[in-house]
């Protein structure tokens, strides 16, 4: 079974490539995250959101992590942070094309 995380949250900017060149350490940081299988970064500058969908092999290391970056985005002076999991169908995710 795989887990998706989703964590949402204000952000004001950086985006685009000034966001790839903030964030690339901390992206390297959270590959080695236990349990993860995948992260997809959003941004929109639009509506000044910022976050990312994970992919987890197991909802204990989701939940641990969630309580990590939560903790790690407070840390950076960020409020209002959103998260959601759920249990990926992935016989259904692989008929409309999901890699998970």
């Amino acid at each position: 079974m795989k887990y998706l995380l989703q964590i949402d949250f204000p952000y004001n900017g950086p985006f685009g490539d000034e966001f790839f060149t903030a964030m690339k350490e901390l992206a390297e940081d959270i590959a080695t995250e236990e349990g993860l299988l995948s992260k997809i970064w959003t941004e929109n500058e639009e509506s000044q959101e910022a976050g990312g969908i994970y992919v987890f092999d197991n909802l204990d290391d989701a939940h641990r992590y969630l309580a990590k970056h939560t903790q790690r985005l407070e840390s950076f002076g960020f409020s209002d942070i959103k998260a959601k999991t759920f249990k990926i169908n992935e016989e259904l995710s692989a008929i409309t094309k999901a890699s998970v």
